[in-house]
């Protein structure tokens, strides 16, 4: 009934402790409520006064105050510390993702992720509002007010005591028959997240290539998948409260009816009769609240359960940090049989006995077709990903991974589609390097050729680009982040995975000039499939399926006529 997980949320046990304390105390003050209302009723009846019947009355108002008092306060600190708590998995959340690294954002989809950061958070905040106290008020106040039931008419406790695990039964069948309904319906709603985004960051292409129409159906049939699941989950959820309402208004009939005939037949007096009655609907009350509310909850209980799985996900292996220090001519890179599964669940190697060895400053350029592992060398480069065992060797230390500070403070890495934050021009250029002056500014915006597109900007470097705000081209994408590599010429190791991939050949080559300059006395890796780059390079890299099937300087492997030749000729042929 309790999901395990949320013991894992700070000061969970002293909290429910306090709310099963609290839950005891009110369930004192719904017997006093009773007690001291049938007690006046039963008076009156008896022909007492009316003014005779202050004091039970005032006591049964102080007991009704009190409750409220008592849920107020009681609500109050759960908001906060929902609030409070939320927080914390928040930020839990975004550290544990950060450290995971884009691939696993890129596996569990960016929609589901941001999804799960802010909207799933937030009903994880609800969830602990509301589950905390039902829960506590349900396993608690039922069996105290029992327990004084008991103690005014045996036979109504007995009908009491026999029904709640009947309806307590059927609870939770229906109950499991919701989750599972419910399960679906998140899932969907990821799949309807991941693929939302995926839609609104290729709609420009799409209306291109003239399929906006087409994928439009599409959007609209996971839409549909959604509702068709939230309207079944509801479904559920309405069978199970009128089913809750038929059995306990039954409940309390049947004591009524019971209680009535023994008064009828005078075997009990009208006081405690009054006073069973009173409580039986405030014994079912508890399960009712809790399920009112237990359907609204379910979203935030598959929340958490994903939220802690993904804290759960294995990190990269904890090493000794290995010494680097800024990247010199004297220090010295190896891969010996390195290999890695770029997906846990998968049988085949992404990257295989991979055995390369570099020292000092250089140009590598790596070049295979899609597929062969270049992106996925890079980024291990880059200490996105980590090793089978430790075959990295940097100056004589070994590790499995590259996620070391002192390396990855010195990286610039430039991917193919680099990620354009929603901010000024300026801000996305001088992201590495905020303190840049304007001069420095511009410069890089030259060199990249931006330049025109500044221009043509209607508040020049002021306009803000990204989502929602003034679009930008591919290849006006890509010389944003090459202006970034411009501007920002203190790193020393640059990893460029198909950086100009989006660049007409002619812009390529005004770039070309501008970029050479800025790899000398650098360690470069450049992932490329454009050919002429490679005359350029110290040494080239050829990849096929994840391994390395030849290396050398660029004379050297147009001598060989081996696999580099191979792939220059199937380059050609596509």
């Amino acid at each position: 009934m309790i999901d395990k997980n949320l013991f894992r949320i700070d000061k969970m046990r002293s909290v429910l402790i306090g709310l099963a304390g609290l839950g005891v105390l009110q369930a004192l003050l719904i017997i006093g409520q009773a007690y001291f209302l049938s007690s006046a009723i039963s008076e009156l009846w008896n022909g007492e006064s009316v003014s005779s019947q202050i004091k039970p009355m005032s006591i049964f108002f102080i007991c009704f105050l009190l409750r409220q008092v008592l849920n107020f306060f009681r609500d109050r600190f759960l908001d906060t510390y929902a609030y409070e708590q939320a927080k914390i998995v928040r930020q839990q959340l975004l550290d544990k993702v950060f450290r995971l690294g884009p691939n696993f954002v890129q596996k569990e989809g960016t929609g589901n992720m941001v999804t799960m950061a802010i909207e799933g958070v937030s009903q994880i905040e609800n969830y602990l509002t509301l589950i905390l106290p039902k829960i506590t008020n349900m396993m608690v106040i039922p069996w105290v007010i029992l327990l004084f039931v008991f103690t005014q008419d045996v036979r109504s406790g007995v009908i009491l005591l026999l029904v709640f695990p009947i309806i307590i039964l059927f609870m939770i069948i229906l109950g499991y028959a919701a989750r599972a309904k419910a399960d679906r319906q998140y899932e969907g709603y990821q799949l309807l997240s991941n693929h939302f985004l995926d839609s609104l960051r290729g709609l420009e292409t799409l209306n291109f290539l003239g399929l906006s129409k087409k994928y439009e159906k599409n959007v609209y049939g996971i839409s549909e998948d959604y509702r068709k699941a939230t309207m079944s989950t509801l479904k559920i959820a309405i069978l199970s409260t009128f089913a809750l309402d038929f059995f306990t208004t039954l409940s309390v009939a049947i004591v009524a009816v019971f209680l009535g005939f023994k008064l009828m037949n005078g075997e009990m007096l009208l006081f405690p009769a009054l006073t069973a009655l009173v409580l039986a609907p405030d014994f079912f009350l508890p399960l009712r609240d809790f399920s009112s509310d237990y359907h609204a909850t379910l979203d935030g209980g598959n929340t958490l359960k994903s939220i802690f799985s993904i804290l759960d996900k294995k990190e990269f292996e904890e090493v000794e940090e290995v010494s680097v220090g800024k990247w010199s001519d004297s220090d010295q890179v190896t891969l010996t049989d390195l290999s890695l599964k770029y997906d846990e669940t998968s049988e085949r190697h992404t990257l295989e006995d991979i055995n390369f060895s570099w020292q000092g400053y250089g140009k590598i350029g790596v070049v295979g077709l899609s597929g062969s592992g270049k992106s996925t060398l890079i980024k291990t480069l880059g200490g996105f990903l980590e090793a089978d065992q430790a075959s990295i060797d940097i100056n004589g230390q070994l590790t499995s991974h590259l996620r070391m500070k002192e390396w990855q403070d010195q990286l610039l890495y430039v991917p193919q589609d680099p990620y354009i934050f929603h901010a000024t021009l300026r801000e996305n250029i001088s992201f590495y390097d905020p303190e840049a002056s304007e001069r420095d500014i511009l410069l890089a915006v030259d060199r990249a050729g931006l330049l025109e597109v500044v221009q043509e900007l209607p508040e020049g470097l002021e306009t803000v680009i990204g989502d929602a705000a003034h679009m930008l081209s591919g290849g006006q994408l890509q010389r944003v982040a090459l202006a970034r590599a411009f501007l920002d010429s203190g790193r020393q190791v640059l990893l460029f995975d198909e950086p100009t991939a989006h660049l007409d050949v002619e812009t390529e080559a005004e770039l070309k000039a501008t970029m050479l300059p800025l790899f000398e006395e650098k360690l470069v890796f450049f992932a490329t499939h454009r050919l002429h780059w490679m005359k350029e390079m110290d040494y080239i890299i050829v990849m096929k399926d994840g391994q390395i099937t030849e290396q050398g300087t660029y004379e050297e492997l147009r001598q060989k006529n081996g696999a580099y030749s191979e792939f220059v000729e199937q380059l050609k042929g596509e």
